[in-house]
């Protein structure tokens, strides 16, 4: 197991050196959620927040990872954090867009992992796991995964309507 795991690492690591055309870092991405795990492949569902690295306003995202691969366990939570690679800065809504790449993790109670994507718009857009993944549960999983990311409002409050007094 532990050289699956290397051994997936080690080509994430590799295959992130040569993705699309990015070359600067223009965020971070944040995204939280939960998987379903079917032996050969899994299932996320994530709700994704990006922050532009120029200070600008956080964009929301909704997100599902498909992993085709070996995926043995159970993950209760899912957190996963990439640093934003691109030519140039993201427009609200610019990182929507299907991402691929090479993707391991292991658990035992809290466990790490790496998914090493890129894709977006035109394909110049790069994810890189800046802390990696983190989850709860027990398992390992590793192989090919593919993100499809769209752009989502942040919601709102709930608004009251004032009735006036006469």
């Amino acid at each position: 197991m532990r050289y699956f795991l290397g051994a997936a690492f080690a080509v994430a690591c590799a295959v992130s050196a040569t993705p699309a055309m990015a070359d600067s870092e223009v965020g971070f991405l944040e995204c939280r959620g939960a998987s379903q795990q079917f032996i050969v492949g899994s299932i996320t569902d994530l709700q994704c927040v990006f922050r532009p690295s120029n200070g600008g306003k956080p964009q929301a995202y909704v997100a599902q990872i498909r992993r085709v691969g070996l995926d043995l366990g159970f993950n209760q939570t899912t957190t996963l954090g990439w640093s934003v690679l691109a030519p140039n800065a993201a427009a609200p809504g610019s990182l929507a867009g299907t991402y691929v790449g090479p993707s391991a993790n292991a658990t035992v109670g809290v466990g790490i992992g790496a998914n090493v994507l890129w894709g977006g718009s035109n394909k110049t857009i790069a994810l890189q796991p800046v802390s990696g993944q983190g989850q709860i549960g027990l398992g390992v999983a590793g192989g090919i995964s593919a993100m499809e990311l769209r752009a989502h409002e942040h919601p709102r409050g709930k608004r009251r309507h004032r009735h006036h007094r006469r």
